[in-house]
């Protein structure tokens, strides 16, 4: 019989030195971010030796999110826990914030004549749910 050498990706453990453990269960009880209570949970699990497959299960996503969970730990220890900077849906209107203070100005706050403008002149085709949040966010 041949053997051939593979890794076995559901056998991967995390091996966590004391102090990453008393760390991660700290977080797990007293996180107010639940991305970190459950990527410190997954790592503590890991730990105790089970499989990826099992924690893929448990937490709800697919065994290479595990797998990537593991690597950042590797690679970037208690940092890699909450979720990076940069993601989600970036918005259309950003540059825009002036232009779009001097309509609210002009058109007395009117958010039709405002999207309006904003499809006409900029080519930038949103609702009005939107311009309103990015209102809110820009604190116009």
């Amino acid at each position: 019989m041949d053997y051939f050498p593979y890794i076995c990706l559901n056998m991967r453990y995390i091996n966590l030195k004391i102090e990453e453990i008393e760390l991660l269960e700290s977080l797990v009880k007293t996180s107010c971010n639940n991305t970190i209570r459950k990527r410190s949970q997954c790592l503590l699990l890991s730990c105790q030796k089970h499989k990826i497959k099992e924690l893929s299960a448990i937490f709800d996503v697919e065994r290479k999110t595990i797998e990537r969970w593991f690597n950042t730990w590797e690679s970037q220890g208690v940092d890699s826990l909450s979720i990076a900077s940069g993601r989600g849906v970036k918005t259309k209107l950003k540059g825009l914030e002036k232009v779009i203070d001097q309509q609210l100005e002009l058109h007395n706050r009117n958010i039709k004549n405002i999207l309006s403008f904003i499809k006409e002149e900029h080519n930038i085709n949103i609702c009005k749910k939107t311009l309103q949040n990015f209102l809110k966010g820009a604190r116009l």
